[in-house]
Formats: C-alpha cells, sequence, structure tokens
C-alpha cells in the first residue's frame, strides 16, 4: 500500500508540475505578446511626435511672425495657437481613424509665410472674414469631388518628381548643418547610419533619443522661457470685405492648394495609400470654417511632414500606419490646450537639432521619389525639369515653387510626349 500511494503521489506531483510549467509558458507568451504589440507600436507613435516636432520648430515661428506683423495682443496669438493645434489634432485623428491610413492634417506653411506681410494691409476683422472665405471654398472643392480627378491626371513620374523637389531642401538642410555644428549634425548621421544598418524601424527613434541626451549634456535646450499657461479662444467678428477677398483670401486658397493639398496628397499615393481628396479637403475645410473665428487662417494636408509617417520608417506594415496620424493628432491637441507653452518646449531645441532630425527622416522619402522619377525613360526629362523647378521654389504671383514646379513639369511632358495622329 505504501508503494502504491508513493506512486500516486509522485504522479499527482509530476501532474502539478507540469500544470505549473503550462502556466508558466502561457504567462510568459502573454508577455511576449503585449511586448511585441508594444514595439509595433512604438515606431508610429514616435514617428507622429516627430512630425509634430518638426512642424512647431520648424515652421510655427511664421505664426508668431505674422501676429507680430498685425499688432495682436498676447490673448489673440494665443487664440490662433489653440485654434489651429485644436482644429489641426481633430481632424487629423479623425480621418487617420476613419481611414486608416496616415491622414498627417497641419496649417498651412505657405500660407502663414504670406500672412507675415499680408496682414499689414487689412485689418484683423478683414482678415477672418478672409479665412472663412477661403475655408468655404475648401469644403466646397472636397464635396464637388473634383480635386481627385486632377491627381489622377498627373503622371507618377511628374508627381514623384514634385515630391523630390519639394523635399529635397530638407535633406540638404541636414547636411550644410555639418557646417553650422558639426559635432550635433555628423553624430546625428552617423547615428541613424549605424541604426539603420540594424533595424531601420529604429534609425530615426535612435537618432531623436541620441540628440535629447547630447543637447541635455551640452545644455544646448533652453527651457528659460518656458512657463505653464493654458491658452483659451477668443471670438472675433469677421468683416467681409473686397479688398481682403483678393489680397487675402483668393492667394489663401491657391497657396494653400498648390503647396500644400496637392503635394500632400501625393506623398499619401507615393506611399501606396489610396484615401481620395474629397474626405480630406471637406472635412478639413470644415473645421477651418469653425475655426476660423478664433484665429486659425487655414488647416489642410500636411505637405511635408506627412512623408515622415507614412513611409516604412513610421511602420514596416502599411496597415498600422495609421497611428502615427492618430498620435500626430493627440500630440497637437496637447499643444493646443497648453498655448504657446508646448510651442515654447519645441522651440527650445536648437534649429541644427529640428532641420537635421528632418532631413534624416525624409532621406528614404527622396531617395524613393527620384526613383519613380527616373524610372521611366520617355518622361524622365519632364520628370527632371519638374524636380529641379520644384526645388528652386520660383516664386511668381506669390505662389510658390510647388505649383509653378508641376505647371513647367506638365508642360514639358505634354509637349515633348504628345503624338500627332498621321492624316
Amino acid at each position: 500500500m505504501d508503494k502504491i500511494s508513493a506512486v500516486v503521489e509522485n504522479t499527482n506531483n509530476n501532474q502539478l508540475r507540469k500544470k505549473s510549467k503550462i502556466e508558466e509558458y502561457k504567462k510568459t507568451k502573454k508577455t511576449q505578446s503585449f511586448l511585441n504589440q508594444y514595439t509595433n507600436i512604438l515606431p508610429p507613435i514616435v514617428a507622429g511626435l516627430i512630425s509634430v516636432i518638426v512642424n512647431y520648430g520648424g515652421t510655427f515661428i511664421l505664426i508668431f511672425q505674422a501676429a507680430q506683423m498685425a499688432n495682436l495682443s498676447p490673448e489673440q496669438t494665443s487664440s490662433w495657437v489653440w485654434s489651429i493645434s485644436i482644429g489641426v489634432g481633430i481632424t487629423g485623428i479623425l480621418l487617420s481613424w476613419y481611414t486608416k491610413e496616415p491622414i498627417i492634417t497641419a496649417w498651412s506653411t505657405p500660407a502663414a509665410a504670406f500672412l507675415v506681410t499680408a496682414l499689414v494691409t487689412v485689418t484683423y476683422a478683414e482678415a477672418i472674414g478672409a479665412y472663412l472665405i477661403s475655408a468655404l471654398a475648401f469644403f466646397i472643392l472636397g464635396l464637388s469631388g473634383y480635386f481627385g480627378k486632377l491627381i489622377k491626371l498627373i503622371p507618377i513620374s511628374i508627381a514623384s518628381a514634385l515630391l523630390a523637389g519639394i523635399l529635397l531642401q530638407f535633406g540638404i538642410s541636414a547636411f550644410l548643418n555639418m557646417t553650422i555644428d558639426p559635432i550635433l549634425a555628423v553624430s546625428m548621421f552617423f547615428v541613424y547610419i549605424l541604426a539603420k544598418r540594424f533595424s531601420a524601424r529604429y534609425a530615426i527613434v535612435s537618432v531623436l533619443v541620441f540628440g535629447f541626451i547630447f543637447l541635455t549634456i551640452q545644455s544646448q535646450i533652453n527651457f528659460s522661457g518656458l512657463e505653464l499657461k493654458l491658452a483659451y479662444p477668443i471670438f472675433t467678428e469677421p468683416t467681409f470685405s473686397l479688398n481682403a477677398t483678393l489680397s487675402i483670401a483668393l492667394p489663401l486658397f491657391l497657396i494653400t492648394l498648390t503647396g500644400q493639398y496637392m503635394p500632400g496628397l501625393l506623398i499619401l499615393q507615393n506611399d501606396g495609400f489610396k484615401t481620395g481628396a474629397k474626405p480630406i479637403l471637406a472635412l478639413t475645410g470644415l473645421g477651418s470654417i469653425f475655426m476660423a473665428p478664433f484665429g486659425s487662417h487655414a488647416f489642410c494636408l500636411s505637405s511635408i511632414t506627412s512623408a515622415i509617417c507614412t513611409g516604412k520608417e513610421s511602420h514596416e506594415d502599411p496597415k498600422k500606419r495609421w497611428i502615427a496620424g492618430v498620435t500626430a493628432g493627440i500630440f497637437y491637441i496637447l499643444v493646443g490646450i497648453f498655448g504657446v507653452t508646448l510651442a515654447s518646449l519645441f522651440s527650445a531645441f536648437p534649429a541644427v537639432f529640428i532641420s537635421t532630425l528632418a532631413g534624416l527622416a525624409l532621406l528614404s522619402t527622396i531617395a524613393g521619389s527620384l526613383a519613380n522619377a527616373m524610372s521611366d525613360i520617355s518622361t524622365r526629362e519632364a520628370a527632371i525639369i519638374t524636380f529641379i523647378a520644384t526645388a528652386a521654389n520660383i516664386n511668381l504671383f506669390g505662389i510658390g515653387g510647388a505649383f509653378w514646379g508641376l505647371v513647367l513639369g506638365l508642360i514639358s511632358y505634354f509637349i515633348l510626349n504628345f503624338k500627332f495622329k498621321k492624316a
């Protein structure tokens, strides 16, 4: 009996050990699954953060310059920051969530540059009225669906050359910074190359972390101007005038259309995303209508920072890149809530760091665009004309290089490739 009891007890102990091992194995699998999910969503989250940092650190200063030229009060300037950040954040989250694509919205950077001088000629109330007219035009254009048809008429080689020309200056800046701050820029470059060699997904993440640590050690991040302060909207009753419509609304519409929406949609298409212009123009136009009375000049599809979130560096799986759009939207809303506080935080980073980070993040996009532009021998010359003309940033009649590069490229394409039928 003792032997039988010992055998039974030994069997029970073995079964308990097996159950314990099975439970440990399941726990290990759950932990690994959680870690895999976490590491999978980390790159697009970082990509969304980088796009926000680049936007606020690189171009947001134009809004402060325009506000200063228009003699706006600090409260009105804060309202402008609030309205455009909240609007961009909400529309970006909604579009990315709905389409499951990285739809990165932003304020119109060329329009902000235009407003630095244009706001001097009209009153602030007239400018608000012009913002409303421009936003309404985008909303109607989005509902009509004609813009999407226009994009489909552009050859892929011309579209890719246009994108490469727009982004070229950012890539060049990453290397020009080696003259301005050799230690920082060269170090960031080699961190990028080494990280890219072992894990392309974490290359930009590695550069961001390294740059922050390096700048902190060198005491190059200036936090002296930071002050925790919440922003709040200030309503301004719009005034409509012919002068403001012609001098503000019309140029604002054309500049944003050609300098933001067109290249922004081409960036999405270049990375294989299929969302058309209709929902993007309609929602951003509607949002701009609501936010215009609080100071927002125009928010739209991003033409530069979206490339950081739509490419492979954001995530190897294109179906996961929409997370970057939602993340960027959340960070935009946070900046809007805290007004100029977080905007000042992003501005605390040296300009060399921001521009180098942006340039390195866009290198693969520039390379892919150039490859697509030059792949077809029959359209190669028209594509190179588009690329150079866009990179030259021609400015005629207040309209920037993206529009003129596209116009010259399409004219060249038509002349060089149009075949007359024989009688």
